[in-house]
């Protein structure tokens, strides 16, 4: 978690495959821990073809079948589904949009929303533009994917920079933006 925390959270992320992983990841966390989440990356990867949306798109029953037999991961039907899903909405947006990031992005103005905490007991669970952006993905098909999730991923991918100003990584983020 440390190594996590110091190293990706909060880093802004501009790649399309990199930021379909951390949204599949942030829906496979709903309901549970993220340390345990991120005990699985690695398991998540090998299993889903280290995030090749083009590849989890043409996912079959029997891939479905593999996936719930599959220890390394969290076998939850319904998580599966929506991955497997959430990867043929996500093309949808590359077709359609210029990419998935400037899509994701256009949410917070194309800028990091730097909300400068100095504590941690005001950090909230959702915000008006994960509001607005678990409604507009749902709308375009994709599932596991609400208020409290879209920020959640806003926060890992660096649309928002929640580190408290206290933490060394908040001026570090600041620089990237």
């Amino acid at each position: 978690m440390i190594a996590y925390h110091d190293e990706e959270w909060g880093t802004p992320l501009r790649d399309d495959q990199k930021l379909f992983e951390y949204l599949l990841l942030d829906g496979a966390q709903a309901g549970l821990s993220w340390q345990t989440i991120l005990r699985k990356r690695a398991g998540y990867r090998r299993a889903f073809d280290d995030f090749d949306p083009d590849r989890i798109a043409l996912y079959t029953d029997a891939d479905m079948e593999r996936l719930l037999a599959e220890t390394a991961i969290v076998r939850n039907r319904q998580k599966i589904a929506a991955a497997i899903g959430n990867a043929r909405a996500f093309l949808q947006i590359q077709e359609t949009e210029y990419s998935f990031a400037h899509f994701i992005w256009s949410f917070v103005g194309g800028e990091t929303v730097d909300n400068a905490r100095p504590v941690g007991n005001d950090v909230p669970a959702t915000s008006p533009e994960s509001e607005s952006m678990s409604k507009e993905l749902r709308r375009r098909g994709f599932r596991f994917v609400g208020p409290t999730i879209c920020y959640a991923f806003m926060q890992a991918a660096g649309l928002v920079n929640d580190h408290l100003t206290s933490c060394f990584r908040y001026n570090e983020i600041r620089e990237l933006y």
